[in-house]
């Protein structure tokens, strides 16, 4: 699973990197500790238009009244994706990629507290959580949701967690946002054995105001 993650590129280069226009409505960065129903950066494309602008972490389904009206759905499983009620077509219609430089997982500990780790790219290159967005039901606030999208985690980090996010190389950002018809998504959402992880440990105390290495 992945429920914390870090941004700390400035989002100017960000939208270089993906080549994308930035909107108005954006996030602060650096943000060392982002956390599930904060407004996270999220990259989507339109007519082959690519926008960097700002969500809901926590997809809301189109049966909730409101943002709050459920489980807060911050993560989804690649493997029922598509079978899924709440995520069924998004997953067709609405996939976003969501811009970090890393991402926590804890490891739990017998007889003591799990212990966390950091996890970025060996390279230092930006990662891109794939994702899927949704706007809320809700008539008087209609927010843009979104949730990050999980695989069986890699042998490099299968010893801490058994899951992590959906990475999306650059190679493929044009067939996880639709802009090449015809092609098929499916065929990406399995475990990123290709790109090399690194795996730091990092204090128990986890502060946002406070870089995780």
């Amino acid at each position: 699973m992945c429920g914390r993650f870090v941004l700390e590129t400035p989002l100017k280069a960000t939208a270089e990197i993906f080549n994308a226009q930035m909107t108005e409505s954006l996030v602060t960065v650096p943000n060392f500790n982002i956390c599930p129903a904060e407004n996270i950066s999220v990259l989507v494309s339109n007519l082959g238009k690519r926008k960097l602008g700002q969500m809901r972490w926590g997809f809301v389904p189109h049966w909730y009244k409101s943002v709050s009206d459920g489980p807060l759905l911050f993560n989804a499983r690649a493997e029922t994706l598509a079978e899924k009620p709440a995520y069924r077509d998004a997953c067709i219609k609405r996939r976003c990629l969501i811009p970090a430089d890393g991402f926590y997982e804890w490891k739990k500990q017998v007889g003591s507290k799990s212990k966390p780790f950091y996890v970025r790219r060996l390279d230092r290159q930006q990662m891109s959580f794939a994702g899927i967005w949704q706007f809320s039901v809700d008539r008087e606030d209609r927010t843009p949701t979104c949730t990050i999208i999980t695989v069986p985690a890699s042998k490099q980090i299968s010893g801490i967690h058994n899951r992590m996010p959906l990475l999306i190389d650059s190679s493929d950002w044009a067939v996880w946002l639709g802009e090449w018809q015809g092609v098929k998504a499916a065929k990406l959402m399995k475990t990123p054995s290709h790109i090399e992880l690194e795996v730091i440990n990092v204090n128990n105390e986890i502060k946002s105001t406070n870089a995780p290495v």
